[in-house]
C-alpha cells in the first residue's frame, strides 16, 4: 500500500478552527485524522503541504517509521505547529492501518482496558459570568448526568491577582460547590495565567471547596516553578497540555510537576501520546488528555483512553457548534457521565467534505485573559453525541 495524495481541510468552529488531514492510498482506503491548532492554523496547514512530499509513495502503515523519520528530518524540532502537522498525519495512518485489518485503534494498541471512558465536562457554563450564573449551569450540569465540572474563574487575570479578582472567582468556585454538593468533582482551570505568589494564593483557598485538581496554574514552559507549586499548596496539580514530545514528559514526569497529566493528542499524536501514558504510570501519575478539540481527535483520543492502564478522565466538551453532527460521520454514546467505546475499525469516523466546505475558515483572537473566555459557544450550541 502506497500514499497517493493528502489533503487538508479546515472548518470554522466558532472559537477556532478544526484542521483536518485525508490520506488517500493506492488500494482505495483512506484515513483522517486532526491537527486542530488555537491560533495559527495557517502555520499548521503549511506544515502537513511541507511534509507531504515525504509521504507520497510511503506506505501508511509503516507509522513509526514514517513519524520518526519526519521529526528527525525536520531538524528543528518539537513545538506546537510540527507536531501537530505531524499527529494530525499519524492519526490518518493509523485510521488507514485499522481499516486495512478491520479493527479498532485500541485493539492495535493492545487491546482494551475498558469499555467506557469517564468523562469531564469543559463548555457546560455558556455563557455565564457571574458566580451566580455558573451555579445555575453547573445544576442543569449535574442533572444532565456529568460527574465532575471543570471551568476557569479567573476572568481577565493575568500573571498577578488583584484582591477583587481572588475574591470573584473564590465566590464563584463557592457557588458552583454549593449549586452542586458533595458528590461532583470540580475541576478549576487556569489556563497557564499565574505567577508563583498567586498561584499559591488561589491554590490555598481552594482547598475549602474539595476540588479535584487546579490545572495549568502557572505559566506551562516553567516546569520548575510547577514542581515548587505543587509541594506548597494543599490541592492536586494537572497540567501538560503544551507538552509536545515524549522529552519533554519525561523531565516533566523526573522534576514532579503535576498529580494529573493532560497531553494533547492534536499536539503529540497517538504512538507519543501511549509513551507519555506509559512515562506517567512509571511515576504513579494518573492520565487525563486534554481533548478540547473536533471530532477526530476525540476519536482518537478516546481508542487510546480505553486502551492504557492509567488513564483517569478524558476531558470532554458539553456542546459544540450544531454543524458539529453534519462534518463528520461521529456517533457517540455517553451513559453516566462516561463515553462508550466503539468497535469500528480504524479510528471508527469519517468526514464529511462538502459540509466542512460550508463553514470556511475564520479568524480568532485567542480569548483567555479578554474576560470573554465563557463565550466559547454560539446561542445554538447544542450536545453532539447521544446520551
Amino acid at each position: 500500500m502506497k500514499i497517493t495524495g493528502i489533503k487538508t481541510l479546515v472548518c470554522d468552529a466558532y472559537r477556532t478552527n478544526f484542521i483536518f488531514v485525508r490520506i488517500d492510498t493506492d488500494e482505495g482506503i483512506h484515513g483522517v485524522g486532526e491537527a486542530t491548532m488555537s491560533f495559527g492554523e495557517n502555520a499548521a496547514v503549511g506544515c502537513i503541504k511541507d511534509l507531504e512530499p515525504a509521504f507520497l509513495g510511503q506506505d501508511p502503515t509503516a507509522i513509526d517509521r514514517l513519524w520518526h523519520d519526519n521529526y528527525r528530518d525536520s531538524y528543528w524540532r518539537g513545538g506546537p505547529v510540527l507536531m501537530s502537522a505531524l499527529a494530525g498525519l499519524e492519526m490518518a495512518c493509523w485510521d488507514i492501518k485499522g481499516k486495512a485489518l478491520n479493527q479498532p485503534l485500541w485493539q492495535l494498541l493492545g487491546g482494551k482496558f475498558r469499555d467506557r471512558v469517564p468523562c469531564y465536562a469543559n463548555a457546560w457554563f455558556v455563557p455565564a459570568k457571574t458566580p451566580a450564573e455558573f451555579a445555575a449551569k453547573a445544576k442543569e450540569a449535574a442533572q444532565a448526568g456529568w460527574k465532575a465540572l471543570k471551568w476557569d474563574p479567573f476572568g481577565t487575570a493575568y500573571r498577578d491577582v488583584s484582591n477583587l479578582e481572588y475574591r470573584t472567582a473564590i465566590e464563584c468556585v463557592a457557588a458552583v460547590r454549593e449549586a452542586v454538593g458533595p458528590s461532583i468533582d470540580l475541576m478549576i482551570e487556569g489556563h497557564g495565567r499565574f505567577d508563583l505568589q498567586s498561584a499559591m494564593r488561589i491554590g490555598q483557598a481552594l482547598a475549602e471547596y474539595k476540588v479535584l485538581w487546579f490545572e495549568e496554574p502557572l505559566f506551562p514552559e516553567n516546569f520548575e516553578a510547577l514542581a515548587e507549586l505543587r509541594r506548597r499548596i494543599p490541592v492536586p496539580i494537572a497540567a501538560g497540555e503544551r507538552i509536545y514530545t515524549r522529552y519533554d514528559a519525561r523531565r516533566f514526569l523526573e522534576l514532579g510537576c503535576a498529580h494529573f497529566m493532560q497531553p494533547d493528542i492534536s499536539r503529540v499524536g497517538i504512538r507519543e501520546m501511549t509513551y507519555m501514558s506509559a512515562w506517567a504510570e512509571t511515576h504513579s501519575v494518573a492520565f487525563c488528555p486534554h481533548n478540547p478539540a473536533g471530532p477526530i481527535t476525540n476519536a482518537a483520543t478516546l481508542q487510546v483512553a480505553a486502551a492504557v492502564p492509567n488513564f483517569f478522565l478524558m476531558e470532554t466538551m458539553a456542546t459544540d457548534v450544531p454543524w458539529r453532527k453534519d462534518i463528520t460521520t461521529e456517533e457517540l454514546r455517553m451513559q453516566d457521565g462516561a463515553m462508550l467505546v466503539p468497535d469500528k475499525p480504524g479510528l471508527g469516523i469519517d468526514i464529511c467534505e462538502d459540509a466542512i466546505a460550508a463553514h470556511p475558515q475564520k479568524y480568532y483572537h485567542l480569548r483567555h485573559y479578554r474576560g470573554d473566555l465563557t463565550s466559547i459557544r454560539p446561542a445554538n450550541a447544542a450536545a453532539w453525541f447521544k446520551s
